[in-house]
């Protein structure tokens, strides 16, 4: 657990465009790791889990509610959501086993956290294979 969090903090919250960061284990719903301050709730992983699995077509047209707050969808693919809404947005990356979730804040740059984000789902699909 300790190295997966330190991988969250050196690829994902080091590049300073990564508010908080998770992992989450698509098999049982549960949090392989998270970052400092990121607590989610079961709910909160569920919405995401059945986001990609059974309802993207509706966060392409809605948005998603992700902890209480409402984001708009700028792209939502099979592997990829990328959500955004006035104080900054949620990236959520899909690999055979996990989701890999990251925030960011207005003022930091969501193409750095997009990238950061994506080369570590990147190195979880090399993993897995």
């Amino acid at each position: 657990m300790n190295q997966v969090i330190s991988l969250l903090d050196d690829c994902l919250i080091k590049t300073k465009h990564v508010e908080h960061a998770a992992i989450i284990k698509i098999k049982d719903g549960s949090v392989w790791a998270s970052t400092l301050g990121f607590n989610l709730q079961p709910q909160t992983v569920h919405v995401i889990i059945h986001a990609f699995f059974k309802n993207l077509l509706q966060v392409r047209k809605e948005g998603l509610y992700f902890k209480e707050k409402h984001y708009k969808c700028v792209r939502a693919d099979d592997c990829s959501m990328y959500l955004k809404n006035v104080d900054g947005g949620l990236i959520a990356v899909k690999t055979e086993s996990c989701i890999l979730l990251a925030t960011y804040l207005e003022g930091m740059y969501p193409s750095v956290c997009v990238e950061a984000i994506e080369k570590l789902a990147e190195y979880f699909r090399d993993k897995e294979n």
